[in-house]
């Protein structure tokens, strides 16, 4: 196996673990390091997918207490049958929705220059965001309630998971974010942010392992024995990286907003923008 393609693969990794759970867009960022790393061809699709799931035990890993208690307990408590149909229902949107056009959305948005737009749209969609959320907190009792009207996954209806599920539809457009899409669509819905930010993590699990499995198999004429080295490299760099990051990211939200985050995709994607338009940086499509 080729030693800079097993680097390559390395660094396609660390780029999603880190970027998966953020509100920043993995898939977003994918597209542009494999642009410059010249990693964009059709197997290197397939790879993106694919090292997703090793970003996703990393969450199974870090949640396993509640996953764990959730599969006990689904014989015998009400709460644990409605937690896990509430996964199940904002699930089915992104599958829907997948099966439909995920193809013409692949084949037409997948752009260095599509993602840079919605890196900055989706950057000013927080701002907005986290204003509101200010301005309601900031809000006298009498007014109005500052507090939001699900503290816990364990409250929610599946009105509210369908609702998540909607919007997490959002982010088959690349650059919007899976994570940012739910997490602040969660928020404006009513969830906490500590909520929004839980259920995005549960829901991810089968979102994301049933988009690997599924791209495995419908490109399974492409992969070959070879090409194992090449995932499990992936796979591990992008569990490993993805740990950290979620571990930070819960010990972050508790007391930050997502402002910094919103700020780093308008400035991020103007400076693609401009590279690309200047002839600096040669970016491709995916």
């Amino acid at each position: 196996m080729d030693a800079l393609l097993l680097l390559k693969a390395a660094l396609m990794g660390v780029v999603e673990g880190l970027t998966e759970f953020l509100p920043i867009s993995s898939t977003g960022h994918l597209i542009l390091a494999g642009s410059l790393l010249g990693f964009h061809d059709e197997k290197a699709k397939v790879f993106d997918i694919a090292i997703q799931t090793g970003a996703i035990f990393a969450v199974i890993l870090v949640y396993w207490q509640k996953i764990r208690a959730t599969l006990v307990e689904l014989p015998t408590q009400a709460r644990a049958r409605r937690f896990a149909l509430n996964v199940l229902i904002a699930f089915f949107p992104a599958v829907l929705l997948g099966l439909l056009a995920g193809k013409a959305i692949q084949a037409h948005l997948f752009t260095p220059e599509v993602v840079a737009t919605t890196f900055i749209l989706g950057g000013f969609v927080i701002l907005w965001a986290e204003r509101r959320q200010a301005r309601l907190a900031a809000l006298p009792l009498t007014q109005g309630t500052r507090a939001p009207l699900v503290q816990d996954v364990d409250d929610m209806r599946w009105q509210d998971a369908l609702k998540v599920g909607l919007v997490q539809c959002l982010a088959m457009v690349p650059g919007t974010s899976r994570s940012g899409a739910t997490i602040i669509g969660g928020m404006l819905l009513g969830l906490s942010r500590k909520a929004a930010t839980d259920f995005s993590f549960y829901l991810a699990m089968p979102t994301l392992i049933g988009a690997g499995a599924y791209s495995l198999y419908k490109e399974r004429a492409l992969l070959s024995l070879a090409d194992v080295p090449m995932f499990g490299v992936g796979l591990l760099f992008s569990f490993i990286s993805a740990w950290l990051c979620v571990r930070w990211l819960l010990r972050f939200i508790a007391t930050h907003s997502f402002v910094g985050f919103a700020w780093y995709r308008i400035v991020f994607g103007l400076i693609v923008l401009g590279t690309a338009w200047s002839g600096v940086v040669e970016w491709r499509a995916a």
